[in-house]
């Protein structure tokens, strides 16, 4: 069964979450303050991480980019009591593959994790021999790598899964609902703010070295996978 740190400084929530996750299964530890948080990540090598936003002695936003920077796939669902779009999306600029606003339910809690880990553990169905190759950029499924112009990429796991999803749909739409579905295994995604996020950050990695546009926004609908060569577009990005 899957491993899974809580990092919670309220020790009632703590306990309660941890008491929760052992009874559905899960390998648990809990640390209660940021300054913990890494250390026991190393440690502990989790499939996912519950992370609360406000912890003595780092928060929540320090311990993701930290983890981050050497980590790209572990799951992290950032647990906030902030509600606000701006909040949220910071949580996931951070490195938060998703975010759960406080209160919570236990079963919605579960839903969470179970949808996130199916998605760190469907890197395993990336793994076959066919590659991608679009414009000036080359997905390897089966390493898990991506280069633009022969130069390497590195993405985190939900940004790639998110390239093939659009990628494997060259020229149709591929909506919100279809990506939700296929790179974080919700049914009904809670906020598209998730998907634009790693959207724009997908871009930033893959487009700024290259000479195409890939990605493409069908406003109200989702987003469209097309290489167009900068040449052909405004400083918007928007064909001519």
């Amino acid at each position: 069964m899957a491993s899974i740190l809580v990092v919670e400084d309220d020790p009632i929530i703590r306990q309660t979450v941890e008491y929760t996750l052992k009874r559905a299964g899960f390998t648990v530890r809990s640390v209660a303050t940021g300054t913990d948080a890494l250390p026991a990540a190393d440690a502990f090598s989790p499939d996912l991480i519950l992370l609360d936003l406000m912890l003595p002695g780092m928060d929540g936003y320090q311990i993701a980019e930290k983890l981050r920077e050497t980590d790209k796939e572990t799951a992290i669902i950032m647990v906030t009591a902030l509600d606000t779009e701006r909040d949220k999306v910071r949580g996931l600029d951070a490195g938060a593959d998703d975010y759960l606003t406080k209160p919570f339910s236990m079963e919605e809690l579960l839903a969470r994790i179970r949808a996130n880990l199916r998605r760190v553990r469907a890197k395993e169905t990336l793994a076959d021999d066919r590659v991608i190759e679009v414009g000036d950029l080359v997905i390897e499924p089966k390493s898990f790598r991506v280069s633009v112009a022969g130069q390497p990429v590195r993405l985190r796991l939900k940004e790639f899964q998110l390239l093939v999803a659009l990628a494997e749909r060259e020229g149709q739409l591929a909506t919100r609902q279809i990506l939700a579905d296929e790179v974080w295994g919700y049914e009904h995604l809670p906020s598209s703010r998730t998907i634009d996020v790693h959207v724009r950050r997908l871009r930033q990695a893959v487009e700024d070295p290259s000479d195409y546009i890939y990605v493409h926004t069908v406003h109200g609908m989702g987003y469209r996978f097309e290489p167009v060569h900068k040449s052909e577009t405004g400083q918007d990005g928007v064909r001519r």
